[in-house]
């Protein structure tokens, strides 16, 4: 295909996945149980920490996160107690225990009370055409406190080689628009055009096969040729195609 044709091909499956059914099966789904903004972006950005692994075991374990927060996530974030705290030991996803999720509370709290919350922290490091360098910094400040050193490695650092594929894929759901009902477009802040493609195994593999990825391991430096591709598609939001790119692998086994 050329690049017409591959435009018209991905923006074809965008509009098929790009829909409200796409919640059924994905953790996207936990967030949209919540109207508040800091319920919102909280239940997110925990349910895409534990984004790993069966997607039906990612929400089934995501549920279950929400329930010990008292299915309040803010409320437990800023007023929670050292038993409420104690409440969370049993919770574990795969290598995410209850000791990371406490800290996890605490750390949220801080930011919420001491750096203007989630999106002020990803909109105070604006860098043209990419956002990579603020997830960067959130890491620093999201383990300003003291912190256990393996906690740390449930936020990936773009800085040090990581495809940070769960954050960017928090990020798409608190930036893109909510036209279709599947992102959210909370963040006003930050414009889609920014954001980078959540690269798994399966976008990359199909990005891979697209010709739009020659790279072949999936890490930062597969995002930014990833990114430069897909915004010659679409500048203006060149992340709406990790729908195209998911789905294709995902559900056609492309």
């Amino acid at each position: 295909m050329n690049k017409k044709e591959l435009k018209a091909f991905l923006d074809l499956k965008v509009a098929q996945y790009n829909h409200p059914k796409f919640l059924e099966s994905d953790p996207i789904q936990i967030p949209h149980r919540f109207t508040l903004k800091e319920d919102i972006e909280i239940s997110a950005f925990l349910t895409a920490t534990i984004a790993w692994g069966n997607r039906k075991s990612i929400i089934t374990n995501a549920l279950r996160l929400m329930e010990h927060l008292g299915q309040a996530p803010t409320d437990f974030v800023m007023n929670h107690t050292n038993k409420d705290l104690e409440g969370l030991r049993p919770f574990v996803h795969r290598t995410f225990n209850g000791d990371d999720l406490i800290y996890f509370m605490g750390s949220l709290q801080n930011i919420y009370n001491n750096h203007d919350g989630l999106e002020g922290i990803f909109s105070k490091n604006p860098q043209k055409g990419t956002l990579q360098p603020a997830i960067a910094e959130f890491k620093k400040v999201f383990f300003e406190l003291p912190h256990a050193q393996r906690t740390t490695k449930h936020v990936s650092d773009p800085e040090k080689g990581s495809a940070a594929k769960r954050i960017n894929m928090f990020l798409r759901w608190m930036v893109r628009d909510a036209n279709t009902g599947v992102d959210f477009g909370l963040w006003k802040k930050i414009e889609p055009s920014r954001l980078s493609c959540p690269l798994d195994v399966h976008s990359g593999n199909v990005a891979r096969k697209l010709k739009l990825l020659k790279r072949k391991q999936n890490d930062a430096k597969a995002v930014r040729e990833l990114d430069d591709n897909l915004r010659e598609l679409d500048p203006i939001d060149p992340v709406k195609y990790d729908f195209a790119l998911f789905g294709l692998g995902v559900f056609e086994k492309f």
